[in-house]
């Protein structure tokens, strides 16, 4: 992976003052440095600014970026940051049409498939990416992101210039930007967030290219085009013959994504997804005579204080030994402290230019840290949760009856802490209402289906569009923070696409939960995992975290200079600190209870502070 930044403008000649935008290129791409901390490059041109960090996963001494073709009179120039998983067969097709190649790199690949076939070759990847092209001849820029949004791209297009990157803060380096966050954004972070709506970067004017499609810049305009989607139909499939084929789309993902120039680890959490991505990768690596190295994350005191819920049933660790001694992995067993824990709260920010899942963030950036020191690519079992409907919500007769985000059900909880007046005027309900209906609206579906079917689909079409892809942040973010790429094959559009239309009573065939996956990884996996009953992420729960939070909450808003002053009321937090906490009642997701909230709060206020934010409401 890397990191990919840069700025179009029409009206500008670049080149007239190179030193100048050469050092914006130059501050852009600082400041995403650790994406791709091996080797960096940039590019300038009359209207056009190119910069790139690179992380070094393939062709290590040839994939240098940005990289360019000239034919005849015409340059094209592309950045990319991510990774093609069906290069060699590319490859062949364009090697056939005569196309000569000078690196082994993917990302030479994609480069001469756009010279050869135009736009259409961008339905032809099968990857993780977001990338810019150049077509100098046609003074056309194409900034394009993969279809589930595995990789982030973020832009700003106002009076015919374009910023782009692969992070918000890189915008903020181009003169004359500055962060923003209007009423717009203050509802997406009180009212959607740490989620936040698709193609919104929450800071105003800046936006996100929308999974599935790439936007083009001409001249005249900027213009979006979709070049994936879900599409709804009947599912004709037997029974077995959809066991199979998600079988083999599930191991052949895993197998593709396992390619890399240097070693691959995976996490292990003992859990049904990473146990599957971990014995397919062991396997393979075991017929070549090496070893798999897995790593897994608890937390300092849980052994002592974890509370077994309706959301997490079981402590991890009794599953990860288990995989560990059947598949023989090199295993590292991570834990976090408390004073770890609280103060990357604030690391995770730096890393998401937002707030985030507060400690579910911060806990797995300081993992992914540790793991950066063993390896720098990792897969994880990421998103079966959503395609394969994991989640309590998929068979909770309470998500199906609401009208709302079935993981953030009662809005409550986000209000109790804010000033009255801040409330009134955000008015969170009606935004979250007009956002939710949105989305659903959206939701692809057949005529024939029963209600039943239809209300199922909207369910897993908002997981799909707002949840997977908050989890996906999180784990780019967090990862790409030291420089450790992570991987998701169970996210492989082709499983999607293929699962989507299985009909529910295959996917949790006789209320198996995940009833689909588990028999399409029969024979795979100890019964013990395969079987085993969904745990999420884990957390910690140690009281003595949650009087850590609190105490720097309150040493926060005694401070009169501190920003979420303007936006809290002291008295409510002092009451919700003295209340105790329910961690089985979560207000976001299956984990970010009470602590969280807390925590949630710290990110905000630190935010504010470091990336100077004006609000304007």
């Amino acid at each position: 992976m890397c990191g990919i930044a840069g700025f179009c403008s029409f009206k500008e000649n670049y080149t007239a003052e190179s030193p100048k935008w050469n050092e914006v290129l130059h501050r852009m791409r600082e400041r995403i440095n650790h994406r791709g901390p091996d080797e960096h490059g940039q590019y300038l041109a009359e209207h056009i600014g190119f910069a790139h960090a690179r992380l070094s996963i393939i062709d290590l001494a040839n994939g240098k970026q940005p990289m360019t073709r000239k034919i005849g009179n015409k340059t094209y120039t592309i950045i990319y940051n991510g990774e093609l998983y069906n290069t060699a067969e590319l490859r062949n097709d364009l090697e056939l049409r005569g196309w000569k190649f000078k690196t082994t790199s993917d990302t030479e690949v994609i480069l001469v498939g756009l010279i050869e076939y135009g736009d259409a070759f961008i339905k032809e990847l099968n990857g993780i990416f977001a990338f810019a092209f150049w077509d100098a001849y046609h003074e056309t820029l194409s900034i394009v992101r993969d279809r589930l949004g595995i990789k982030p791209l973020f832009y700003s297009y106002k009076n015919g210039t374009l910023i782009f990157g692969s992070e918000l803060k890189v915008l903020f380096e181009f003169p004359g930007f500055s962060p923003v966050i209007d009423r717009q954004g203050l509802c997406e972070i009180f009212g959607i967030g740490p989620a936040k709506t698709y193609g919104s970067g929450v800071f105003k004017d800046c936006h996100e290219v929308l999974p599935g499609y790439y936007n083009v810049i001409t001249r005249d305009s900027l213009k979006e085009y979709q070049y994936w989607k879900l599409e709804s139909r009947q599912h004709t499939d037997t029974y077995e013959e959809t066991i199979e084929k998600t079988a083999f789309l599930v191991t052949d993902s895993i197998k593709r994504q396992m390619i890399s120039d240097i070693p691959i680890c995976t996490f292990l959490s003992g859990g049904l997804d990473s146990s599957i991505v971990t014995a397919v990768c062991a396997t393979e690596l075991a017929k070549l005579g090496e070893q798999l190295n897995t790593f897994s994350f608890d937390f300092d005191g849980n052994d002592k204080y974890f509370q077994a819920n309706s959301f997490q049933p079981s402590r991890d660790r009794p599953y990860v030994d288990m995989m560990v001694s059947h598949f023989k992995t090199n295993h590292t067993y991570l834990e976090c402290d408390n004073l770890k824990l609280a103060d990357a709260l604030y690391k995770a920010v730096d890393a998401k230019d937002l707030p985030g899942m507060a400690d579910v963030d911060s806990s797995l950036l300081y993992f992914c840290s540790e793991v950066k020191k063993y390896n720098k690519v990792t897969l994880t079992g990421e998103c079966a949760d959503e395609i394969f409907g994991g989640y309590p919500w998929f068979h909770s007769k309470e998500a199906f009856e609401s009208h709302t985000f079935p993981w953030s059900k009662n809005t409550e909880p986000r209000k109790q802490l804010l000033k009255d007046s801040l409330i009134k005027n955000l008015d969170l309900d009606s935004y979250i209402l007009k956002t939710y209906e949105k989305s659903v609206s959206e939701t692809p579906k057949i005529a024939i289906e029963d209600d039943v079917t239809s209300r199922r689909r909207e369910i897993s079409y908002l997981n799909i569009k707002w949840f997977m892809v908050t989890l996906l942040d999180r784990m780019d973010r967090t990862s790409m923070y030291s420089g450790l790429e992570a991987r998701v094959p169970l996210a492989d559009h082709r499983i999607l696409e293929y699962v989507w239309n299985v009909p529910w009573d295959i996917k949790c065939k006789d209320g198996v939960v995940k009833h689909l996956l588990r028999e399409s990884s029969k024979g795979l996996l100890p019964d013990e995992v395969l079987y085993r009953k969904k745990s999420p992420y884990p957390k910690t729960y140690n009281p003595l975290y949650e009087k850590l939070l609190a105490n720097r909450l309150l040493d926060v808003l005694s401070d009169n200079s501190s920003p979420i002053n303007a936006l809290v009321d002291k008295d409510k937090v002092q009451y919700f600190i003295n209340t105790p906490s329910d961690y089985g009642k979560p207000w976001f997701g299956q984990l970010m209870a009470g602590p969280q909230m807390l925590a949630y709060m710290l990110q905000v206020n630190y935010w504010l502070s470091k990336y100077k934010i004006d609000i304007v409401i």
